[in-house]
């Protein structure tokens, strides 16, 4: 079994994922590094612009597929991975614990916006342009789709990375 961290860009799915995968003493895998390498090593920005959202989703298809066999592994999925049945399906059936990220839309803007590589490698997921209401509308899609397929939820508004990773680690 592999815990897979499951929320919206910028809940703290990698950077929560490491120091647990460290913690745990496993290997941290992250679902969009793996497509970006999929990719030719172009960023998901460049893939969404040059190859479009669905070629971005197909690599991401290929992505999960392989992170679903690995055991004993700390793995951030992407936040949008779940819409696709095939995914959910593939995480359900491998039988990893699936812990959702949950933050509030303002909080997740200010995390977004304070990695200075977000804008160069992240594309906006709606016409919205990528602020809180942007935020707030594909959480509204996503959201349901989360707590369907979560084994765990865990609030991280107002947690560290580290006091998520301590209550993430009894969750398991």
């Amino acid at each position: 079994m592999s815990i897979v961290l499951i929320g919206y860009r910028g809940s703290g799915k990698s950077t929560i994922g490491r120091k647990l995968a460290d913690r745990l003493w496993q290997t941290f895998v992250d679902t969009d590094e793996l497509v970006v390498r999929k990719a030719g090593d172009r960023t998901i920005k460049q893939i969404f612009e040059t190859d479009g959202e669905a070629r971005f989703r197909e690599l991401e298809v290929e992505a999960v597929r392989e992170v679903s066999q690995l055991q004993d592994h700390v793995i951030a999925l992407g936040g949008g991975a779940l819409m696709r049945e095939e995914n959910r399906k593939v995480l359900k059936d491998a039988g990893h614990k699936l812990i959702y990220l949950k933050c509030e839309p303002q909080v997740l803007l200010k995390h977004i916006q304070s990695d200075p590589e977000t804008a160069a490698t992240r594309p906006n997921l709606t016409h919205l342009g990528g602020g809180v209401e942007e935020i707030r509308k594909v959480l509204t899609e996503r959201e349901p789709i989360y707590r369907q397929a979560m084994t765990a939820e865990l609030e991280v508004t107002n947690l560290t990375p580290e006091e998520a990773v301590v209550y993430i680690a009894r969750l398991v």
